[in-house]
């Protein structure tokens, strides 16, 4: 079994290079994985461990500049989560392309998972899920707004063209696990919207904290990790991923004539040229190749 920490933290680091060797060097000596950003902004991202190993890498990112109060939240997999072991350097820590915009001056009112209910459900409160559209496309909010962004860099463009349609509403915004509503709901705060909350936590705490029988949350919950997707409880969901486009399927989407393991599936076949094809063929030979070797292939994939 091993235990995931999703974390991140809005705090100034001066020289955010001179962090990430110490970082990556103490992950790597305590067999953490996953994979960590650094900017001026700060850190974001998720590691994999065992307790004792994840502690001491947890224990190391709170002693950073301005991380005493670090949060995390913690969860579960069966099996290793991600392949290899990365600290970034990055000019943002989740990109929003708006370099005016900082958490730490002001964000939205936090809502904790418990009261999320009662807000979202109240009649002159809108609903925005910040997500990617493949995220959406598994699961949401009931009544939530999808914007169809295909990146979070997107989204002030949505909302200017959008705004009109939400005159005189309260705002509620979601994600995974906060970070996106640390940004945009400073963005709303800033372009005059009067309330803006956002779920403390994200849906990842929602769906720890709230039992399924009180939950207004539809589908699964898309993770950046082996898992594909967590539902209730943060239970391992039933999606696998296309090594093609990194989208999310169910089991059943793996039986359609679109599918083919490492090179398409419905969502992406024609999107690829034959070339394209060609070297995914190619590179999911290797991998099985490795995989017969008893060798892990750098890409991470499964052979099968």
């Amino acid at each position: 079994m091993y235990i995931l920490a999703a974390l991140y933290h809005f705090t100034r680091f001066d020289d955010p290079a001179a962090l990430r060797r110490p970082l990556l060097q103490l992950m790597q000596d305590k067999g953490v994985t996953g994979t960590l950003l650094l900017a001026r902004e700060g850190i974001n991202g998720t590691i994999a461990g065992d307790r004792a190993g994840l502690d001491t890498v947890l224990a190391h990112v709170r002693a950073l500049p301005g991380c005493a109060d670090l949060e995390w939240k913690e969860s579960t997999a069966s099996e290793q989560p991600f392949a290899r072991t990365k600290v970034k350097l990055k000019r943002e820590i989740v990109t929003m392309g708006q370099p005016e915009i900082d958490p730490r001056a002001r964000v939205g009112h936090y809502v904790d998972p418990q009261d999320w209910n009662d807000l979202i459900l109240s009649e002159d409160v809108v609903v925005i899920d910040t997500r990617n559209d493949y995220e959406i496309a598994i699961g949401t909010f009931e009544g939530a707004v999808d914007p169809q962004t295909k990146s979070f860099r997107e989204f002030p463009a949505w909302w200017e063209e959008n705004k009109d349609r939400f005159h005189n509403k309260r705002v509620a915004m979601f994600c995974t696990g906060g970070i996106r509503c640390e940004k945009s709901t400073n963005f709303l705060l800033g372009q005059g919207v009067a309330e803006v909350y956002h779920l403390k936590g994200g849906i990842l705490k929602y769906l720890e904290e709230v039992p399924a029988d009180e939950s207004t949350w539809q589908g699964a919950c898309f993770v950046f990790d082996n898992r594909v997707s967590v539902e209730h409880g943060l239970q391992e969901g039933p999606h696998v991923l296309c090594h093609a486009c990194r989208r999310p399927l169910l089991p059943d989407d793996r039986k359609r004539p679109e599918y083919e393991h490492g090179v398409s599936c419905h969502q992406c076949i024609d999107e690829t040229s034959e070339d394209d094809k060609a070297r995914f063929r190619e590179r999911q030979r290797q991998i099985e190749l490795a995989h017969e070797r008893g060798e892990r292939h750098l890409g991470g994939l499964s052979p099968v």
